[in-house]
């Protein structure tokens, strides 16, 4: 074995360069977007804006559909054991894996999601202390729960002399105590790291702008068009009534009265005034069109706003974007989301699923088994038989391969037995008649061309399938 130079510095010398004050990060350049209040915005734009709320909904079910897997380091017995363990600690938890990964999905509202590691030995299902309770009776060390912690209880983040995040500081209802949990327990999840910041970078943030002025421009238009129907109401006081001498009590308390009736006016079931003598309200209607269509802007930002999260598919035939590409942008919002996806996987993997192994006993294995996640967007029909007939693969011929494009298409899977009864010996028969029909193949010359014209008054169903002919469309209707 070779020696290290002795004159190598393993010391860090610089620092990621976070701009971070304590326990406190200030990468944010507008203080209304830093935490905590960010989290109150970030919350008002998802649960109250229709564009970000069907965005983040569609992103949320196109992940929750798809299937997660185990795949062993090898193929050895023990690797397999290994898989198998994996397997069973996912779908043993208190908390489903589809609902933990939904809540891993807030992530994309707050920029980051901080989940902790609870364990527990499995000790059966006869249990009654939840940290024995199990449906497997191993004794092997298994996940309970990897339960959120909310965003907006996280106060702090805190570092050590080396810059290195070591624990996040939660205060949270109803008794808000500070809890300190150390970041060996904890699984951060991003959606995107810069210069290590634990608070990401949420997905609505470029969105924020649109956000604003499209609140602010409904409300505007709401206001308009209650002023439209109803009018513009104009008090006028009788000309004896000064209401604007400021040193009389009596005129200021009656100014302000008047004020109140005048902006409470409103067009509703129970509409109605009593003025005194001498007083007279009038409403004033609009006498010409705005310059400003005002529906127009909010469109605008409505489509700017799916522009930033790539997902302005949403709108297509609301006079924004084209049927043409629709398969485009599917296709992209799918690569990001499968990219988040993968995020997520190589974050459990790298913490929960090494720290897991470390405190179970597994010899001789290959490596660790991960966790991976499928696809997003699965193959269409027609680019199924497309890439079968480029490649020239005949799928008669090949279990594995049929059992798999039967999985993509949502078709029942084929046992051995099965496809040999279907395929293997269907092809055998075909093969020694077609040797038979060869002996009298001289003889059965004129009776073939007979049989190819009544194959063509048949029904069109009953035809064999030709991989060759370029008119194939996939099944479209």
């Amino acid at each position: 074995m070779s020696r290290a130079p002795k004159n190598i510095n393993y010391k860090a010398l610089g620092t990621k360069g976070i701009k971070r004050y304590g326990p406190y990060i200030y990468e944010e350049f507008i203080p209304e977007l830093r935490w905590p209040n960010a989290g109150k915005i970030y919350k008002e734009m998802a649960d109250n804006d229709s564009v970000i709320g069907s965005i983040l909904y569609m992103t949320e079910m196109l992940i929750r559909g798809i299937e997660w897997k185990v795949e062993s380091a090898g193929s050895t017995p023990e690797d397999i054991e290994a898989a198998e363990f994996l397997t069973s600690c996912m779908h043993d938890m208190d908390t489903s894996w589809a609902e933990t990964i939904t809540e891993i999905l807030s992530m994309m509202t707050y920029g980051f999601s901080v989940h902790e590691i609870i364990y527990k030995v499995r000790r059966g299902p006869n249990e009654r202390n939840i940290k024995y309770k199990s449906e497997f009776s191993d004794g092997r060390i298994g996940w309970r729960d990897l339960p959120i912690r909310s965003q907006g209880s996280i106060d702090q983040w805190h570092y050590d002399e080396n810059n290195e995040l070591k624990c996040v500081t939660q205060v949270a209802e109803p008794k808000f105590n500070r809890i300190d949990i150390p970041m060996s327990k904890v699984l951060l999840f991003r959606t995107r790291v810069s210069r290590g910041n634990p608070e990401g970078k949420s997905l609505l943030r470029n969105a924020y702008r649109s956000w604003f002025f499209k609140k602010h421009f409904e409300e505007i238009e709401g206001i308009g068009i209650e002023r439209d129907l109803a009018g513009f109401p104009v008090l006028t006081a009788p000309e004896s009534v000064d209401i604007f001498n400021e040193d009389d009590e009596r005129m200021v308390a009656l100014c302000t009265k008047a004020e109140e009736l005048v902006t409470s006016v409103r067009r509703d079931s129970e509409e109605g005034m009593l003025l005194p003598y001498g007083w007279k309200l009038e409403l004033l209607a609009s006498s010409s069109s705005r310059q400003i269509n005002i529906g127009d802007t909010i469109n605008r930002y409505d489509k700017r706003i799916a522009i930033t999260l790539l997902s302005d598919l949403i709108l297509l035939g609301d006079k924004s974007g084209s049927f043409a590409l629709s398969e485009t942008k599917e296709s992209m919002l799918a690569a990001a989301l499968q990219a988040q996806v993968t995020n997520i996987a190589d974050v459990i993997n790298k913490k929960a699923v090494t720290q897991l192994f470390s405190y179970n006993t597994f010899s001789n294995l290959t490596g660790i088994p991960k966790i991976v996640p499928g696809k997003i967007q699965s193959p269409t029909l027609k680019e199924l038989a497309l890439m079968l007939r480029a490649m020239g693969l005949d799928v008669s011929k090949d279990l594995e391969l049929q059992n798999h494009l039967r999985h993509i298409l949502g078709m029942p899977i084929l046992s051995e037995k099965d496809f040999k009864d279907i395929y293997v010996n269907v092809q055998e028969d075909s093969n020694k008649s077609d040797s038979v029909d060869d002996n009298n193949a001289g003889n059965n010359t004129h009776n073939n061309a007979n049989t190819e014209d009544q194959n063509e008054d048949r029904d069109p169903s009953d035809r064999s399938f030709e991989q060759n002919d370029m008119n194939y469309t996939g099944g479209e209707m």
